[in-house]
């Protein structure tokens, strides 16, 4: 846990992770405060509810790449000012607001977004070394499971006290709140000596946004699809022996054993490859399909957890390695883009096989997703790309040759050379950092349940 220790202690890294975490948790209760805003304050039905998470969803996916573009171009504390305000107005406004005119804010408010899962992970990647990473990613994917514990439960302790209209007003101002903390915190973004990114221009997305960009890209929407996957099939394995109510139980195992694996995961002291990380997810989700009731279920979904934070973090950690800092903020919107459609694919897919079938088929529905995925990301890693020419220009400071991306520590590696991960290390703005210093003694949208026990995840 020293490495844990020594990420904590960065002048800057606690106050973020923690103001971070206070937008996050509200965020992963939207859908949820929504859902019961719909049904309970507005009386309409399950279907109507469905129609403003998918259209805050929609908005979700279309917004990341276009904030975090906007965030490389205008810089972080216009952004955030910009969501926060749309954000302040969107939520104060939804209790007054007619079925149809509520579809538009929700989208509006997907769209416009705090963007504080995007912008915490770009500042740990400009914050830490290549050999702290992994494990401040993996901090930042067990603050990302935390939340969501956290915050649907919240919201469904409130709505048992006050009205859900209240309850959509508190949500708001927790998510303002969390914008207006990391605005004032202002966490870099880029690190020393990539502080001449911006002004030597884009690099076009051909040059980053290549086969091994899109390996990763596929293996986070593969992992968001699987997620949301079993959290469906846990209700209808537990509705069938008619066991709903302890679906919480086991959705709180499977949250409390991804913080487990992911915080060993970060302790190791090696990386494993993305694609073993989330094959191994997919395999150890479709066994647990063979358990009928809730105690054994608790069991089945263990090597779920496991896997969980770990596979998250690789995919964060991954991203930051194949992107140059002048298109990071472009990339990780990418990356958000990316979980959210799986998020919002995963429930409908599973559920098509288990009414063709039975509850168990909806585990293994959702592990050969993640097995295909991981299937799919590791062929394309594979793939050696074409090489580029060479042109004038630099990405980072004391980079000679932009023409060559896998530049690292001051030389250049063999052709076809990989990273811990089995993915090209294309565009690497992180590890060139090595080479000037030493390194230091570091979720679901989409699927609504009329019980409100496996509350729907929104985002990554």
């Amino acid at each position: 846990m020293t490495g844990y220790r020594q990420i904590l202690a960065m002048p800057g890294m606690a106050s973020l992770l923690g103001v971070s975490f206070l937008a996050r948790t509200a965020i992963t209760a939207v859908v949820m405060a929504l859902t019961m805003y719909v049904v309970l304050g507005l009386n309409m039905s399950y279907a109507a509810a469905g129609g403003v998470a998918a259209a805050l969803t929609t908005g979700l996916a279309l917004g990341g790449p276009l904030l975090g573009r906007m965030i490389d171009r205008r810089g972080l504390r216009t952004v955030l000012l910009v969501t926060v305000a749309v954000q302040f107005v969107c939520w104060l406004s939804v209790p007054i607001l007619p079925y149809k005119a509520l579809l538009g804010a929700a989208f509006a408010a997907g769209l416009l977004m705090v963007p504080t899962q995007s912008v915490t992970r770009q500042a740990i990647a400009a914050m830490t070394t290549a050999g702290q990473r992994r494990a401040a990613f993996a901090l930042e994917s067990v603050q990302g499971e935390l939340s969501y514990m956290v915050g649907p439960a919240v919201v469904i302790l409130c709505a048992a006290k006050v009205s859900p209209g209240v309850v959509v007003w508190g949500l708001g101002a927790a998510i303002v709140a969390g914008g207006t903390g990391v605005a004032l915190l202002n966490p870099p973004l880029r690190a020393e000596d990539e502080a001449d990114a911006g002004t030597a221009g884009r690099p076009p997305r051909r040059e980053w946004l290549g086969i091994d960009m899109i390996a990763v890209l596929a293996m986070a929407f593969g992992t968001t699809t699987l997620l949301s996957g079993v959290d469906l099939a846990i209700v209808a394995t537990l509705e069938e022996a008619g066991q709903v109510s302890w679906a919480a139980v086991v959705v709180a195992v499977l949250g409390v054993t991804s913080v487990v694996g992911g915080l060993i995961y970060g302790a190791l002291s090696r990386s494993l490859p993305m694609w073993l990380l989330l094959g191994l997810l997919g395999l150890v989700t479709i066994p647990a399909g063979l358990a009928h009731d809730w105690p054994w279920l608790c069991v089945a979904v263990v090597g779920t957890g496991l896997f969980t934070a770990p596979t998250l973090s690789a995919v964060a950690d991954a991203v930051s390695r194949l992107t140059p800092a002048g298109v990071r903020g472009e990339a990780t919107g990418l990356q958000s883009s990316a979980q959210s459609a799986g998020f919002a694919l995963g429930s409908p897919i599973v559920g098509v096989a288990i009414d063709a079938s039975v509850p168990a088929g909806g585990f293994a529905a959702a592990g050969l997703a993640g097995l295909a995925a991981a299937l799919t990301g590791c062929l394309l890693s594979r793939r050696r790309p074409s090489p580029r020419p060479a042109h004038s220009g630099s990405w980072r400071v004391g980079e000679k040759n932009r023409g060559d991306s896998r530049a690292v520590i001051g030389q250049t590696p063999p052709a076809g050379a990989r990273g811990p991960d089995g993915l090209g290390s294309s565009g690497n703005a992180d590890s060139s950092r090595e080479a000037g210093r030493e390194s230091p003694p570091g979720r679901y949208a989409g699927h609504q349940v009329q019980e409100f026990v496996s509350p729907p995840r929104v985002g990554p």
